[in-house]
């Protein structure tokens, strides 16, 4: 009798990931064989994009405890990288990509090394500051097009393509959690102090976390660039790192799910309002103030959908119970 509750819930979450696993094909096929329209492939597209920007801060924010709002500005260094690179150079799209997610990080080490030395909200303050001046300095740069933005932007994202990076995104960063790496991350989040009292460099992981974090944002950008063929300075204003925050926040700080599930939401709520698009941020306002009082810590928390629902973890103890009835069988025979 104790093992039908497990049984049933090991029943469900493989479900899950089997509609998961079927819907993932089937959104495959429409776009392939246009029975998606072009819009709603643009939707996904953004979604994509969103889930990198999102899943990055929660490396910076989530898994090491600091607090980034300047994540926009790393996005902008990748846009403006990688697009320069299409225009000018007409490197491969993965080249491009990989540059300027490059050019993202080493500034992420650059503004890390200074910052990270920071707690709390003065680290909150410098991020925004150095966002701030990455977008000020792209829109007096004459190279990137200034405040007129930089056009002629070669079309080569695909939801294809997206597709691809939001996964490899999405590994990389799980197996860091899952690493030594990802558990000194952990302990400086829930005590710094206590964590260099053990031995572990909490400067060093910091800024590699930040220099992690930024380069994903960095090579989200570049999508975002080929996907719009266009970019200004204000599309990495403020109101880009507070919506990125938004996503993170909802979806629960160190949650990978989490962050899925807030960037799918809040990518595609807007769209369902958008005959009432000047109240969007309104919305997004009435979401937190209700989400903050009744789930502080986000929809998810720090649980991922392996937690909610375990499936080989519940698999190997049911094993384990069956081989000790056995034996314990056997050894009453």
């Amino acid at each position: 009798m104790s093992q039908e509750p497990s049984n049933l819930r090991i029943w469900l979450g493989r479900t899950v990931v089997a509609a998961l696993a079927v819907a993932l094909v089937l959104v495959n096929i429409g776009v392939y064989t246009w029975y998606i329209d072009y819009y709603i492939t643009g939707i996904l597209t953004l979604v994509g994009i969103n889930i990198i920007l999102t899943s990055s801060l929660n490396l910076i924010n989530g898994y090491t405890g600091q607090f980034s709002i300047g994540h926009a500005g790393f996005m902008a260094v990748g846009a403006y990288g990688s697009a320069l690179i299409s225009i000018e150079l007409g490197w491969p799209f993965l080249l491009t990509l990989a540059v300027g997610a490059l050019f993202a990080a080493l500034l992420g080490v650059v503004i890390g090394l200074p910052t990270l030395r920071l707690r709390g909200d003065y680290l909150a303050i410098a991020t925004l500051g150095f966002g701030e001046i990455i977008r000020v300095v792209i829109l007096n740069l004459p190279f990137t097009g200034g405040p007129r933005g930089l056009p002629g932007i070669p079309p080569k994202t695909t939801f294809f393509w997206v597709e691809a990076l939001v996964i490899v995104t999405l590994l990389v960063i799980r197996n860091i959690k899952h690493s030594s790496h990802g558990r000194a991350l952990f302990s400086i989040r829930e005590d710094e102090i206590a964590s260099e009292a053990m031995g572990v460099d909490t400067t060093k992981y910091k800024v590699l976390a930040f220099a992690i974090g930024a380069g994903f944002a960095g090579l989200a950008g570049g999508l975002f660039a080929h996907f719009q063929m266009f970019v200004d300075p204000k599309s990495f204003g403020f109101l880009k790192s507070i919506e990125i925050l938004v996503m993170l926040v909802l979806g629960g700080m160190g949650s990978l799910t989490g962050s899925i599930v807030a960037a799918i939401v809040l990518t595609v709520l807007p769209e369902a309002l958008r005959s009432v698009s000047q109240y969007r941020m309104v919305v997004y306002s009435i979401l937190l103030v209700i989400l903050m009082p009744v789930r502080p810590q986000g929809l998810f928390g720090h649980l991922e959908l392996t937690d909610i629902l375990p499936l080989r973890r519940r698999s190997s103890h049911n094993s384990a119970d069956a081989k000790q009835q056995t034996m314990s069988g056997r050894g009453g025979e």
